[in-house]
């Protein structure tokens, strides 16, 4: 009996695993990015790019800790007003909206598990998430670019 429970366990631990990489839980492909200020420093970032509408869903929904020095980008493949929330996302972020030339045009701070929707000023191709004040502690603020290099 004690076998067969093993069995039974492994089986629903292995059911459970592709299930979870089957709805979109799989590791993002990452690029170290670099973000360069207006007074021409640049500053390095390891970020996962998220591409898919599923990857884009998914977010960073769920993550409990995202260190400094990471981030995600979202990429578009067109120019679109952006709407991001924060729901199931426990780690508070800090979003920077970014226009198809690389050009910051927006960056805000949101709230952990937020359903209130933070929206891009003006149309854009990217959006970069990191870890909420990353930003301001780098030196990076609106007016600054990404250097599109992917």
């Amino acid at each position: 009996m004690k076998r067969l429970l093993g069995v039974a366990f492994a089986l629903t631990a292995f059911f459970c695993c592709s299930c979870g990489a089957a709805f979109g839980q799989k590791k993002l492909a990452t690029k170290n990015i670099t973000l360069r200020s207006a007074g021409g420093s640049e500053i390095s970032l390891k970020a996962e790019l998220a591409r898919t509408a599923s990857e884009q869903q998914r977010g960073f929904m769920e993550r409990t800790s995202i260190p400094d020095g990471t981030g995600m980008l979202f990429v578009f493949t067109s120019d679109q007003q952006l709407h991001f929330w924060m729901k199931n996302t426990p780690h508070p972020l800090s979003i920077a909206y970014i226009d198809r030339n690389g050009v910051i045009r927006d960056i805000f701070d949101m709230k952990p598990f937020s359903l209130a929707t933070v929206s891009s000023t003006v149309s854009v191709r990217y959006a970069l998430e990191v870890p909420q004040g990353w930003f301001n502690r780098v030196g990076i603020q609106t007016g600054d670019t990404l250097l599109l290099d992917f």
